[in-house]
């Protein structure tokens, strides 16, 4: 499984962009963080992405886990987000026209 590798001096909005992207294309994304610091730039990263997706019709969602990973020798624990994608499908009736029967006149 390939993952996006976020550190703490990542941009949130340049991993945004490419969660974005993946998304667009089809491509599973998985996100890997080491450190307080980089799993907040990967937090932020997903909610940026969302707000690059939700308008055309796409939604996000995340589920962090835990995972013991090697660094140059030494085993540390990382924070591992899958991103889910919903398709996001307009509700039909739900929007009040403008001619409803209420005028407000009387």
């Amino acid at each position: 499984m390939e993952f996006l590798k976020v550190s703490s001096k990542s941009s949130p909005a340049s991993v945004a962009g490419a969660i974005a992207g993946m998304v667009k294309d089809g491509v599973p994304v998985n996100i890997q963080s080491v450190g307080a610091g980089a799993v907040n730039q990967a937090v932020k990263a997903v909610a940026i992405a969302r707000g690059f997706l939700i308008p055309t019709g796409v939604d996000i969602s995340c589920a962090p886990t835990f995972a013991d990973i090697e660094i140059n020798g030494e085993t540390r624990t990382a924070i591992r987000i899958a991103v889910y994608v919903h398709r996001l499908v307009p509700q039909v009736g739900t929007a009040k026209s403008p001619d409803d029967g209420a005028t407000g006149l009387m």
